[in-house]
């Protein structure tokens, strides 16, 4: 049994009779750089036989291959979604798809599968698999790699799950911090506002006893020149009588 991402069929095993006369050359060429490794080299191969003819399931299925062996999984998602498009044609269900395309739709969904668990994109791996085991049943290496899709998925939920809770904790912390702030301003505006009150009435107080201080000086003038026109009056009286 394969271990997930490890395609179940390497390359798409149809002779090339199958193909169309204008894009077997370019196949032919594309599956011998495959089989050697030169992915990159395939990849162009492949391609230019799809611009010669892009209802090819084989030159989409193989493209999709050697982008997948170079991890470009969303351009390898993208043929493997062609290949299975042009097989299922315009049967909405996969129970209605013709017994002899079963096989190949069945080996475009793994792969299909495989490109997104690549691209950690576990759900729709997992619905990928399902229809790769709806037509064919018997296929353990899809069924081992749906199992894993699922682990996956539920690990990344539980994660997702996990910063949330984290991210709700943060933020209710940083409302809290908010709160208490606002509270603390409140109190240092009030205290301000009861220590200005206190102060007012010293203020006052001080004024007042100002203007006290300075009528009682103001008296206490006048009565010393009182006094002292008195004690002259006194002295010239005497004078007078002298």
């Amino acid at each position: 049994m394969k271990n997930i991402l490890t395609l179940s069929i390497i390359l798409c095993a149809c002779s090339i009779g199958a193909f169309a006369q204008q894009e077997a050359p370019n196949i032919r060429r594309g599956n011998h750089d495959y089989k050697a490794s030169d992915f990159t080299g395939a990849e162009v191969d492949y391609r230019r036989g799809l611009e010669k003819n892009d209802q090819s399931f084989e030159g989409h299925f193989n493209l999709g291959n050697a982008l997948f062996r170079q991890d470009k999984y969303p351009e390898a998602a993208e043929q493997y979604a062609k290949a299975a498009e042009l097989v299922q044609k315009g049967a909405t269900r996969i129970k209605d798809v013709p017994e002899k395309d079963r096989n190949r739709l069945s080996q475009a969904y793994h792969n299909l599968g495989n490109a997104l668990y690549g691209q950690q994109q576990y759900g729709e791996a997992v619905k990928a698999f399902e229809n790769s085991l709806r037509l064919n049943p018997k296929d353990d290496d899809t069924r081992y790699n749906l199992i894993k899709a699922m682990q996956m998925l539920q690990q990344q939920q539980q994660q997702q799950n996990q910063q949330q809770n984290q991210q709700n904790q943060q933020n209710q912390q940083q409302e809290q911090q908010q709160e208490q702030q606002q509270q603390d301003q409140q109190q240092n505006q009030e205290q301000q506002q009861q220590e200005q009150q206190q102060q007012q009435p010293e203020n006052q107080m001080d004024k007042e006893t100002a203007e006290q201080i300075l009528q009682a000086l103001e008296q206490d003038e006048q009565d010393t020149q009182d006094k002292m026109q008195r004690v002259q009056g006194q002295k010239r009286r005497v004078e007078k009588d002298w």
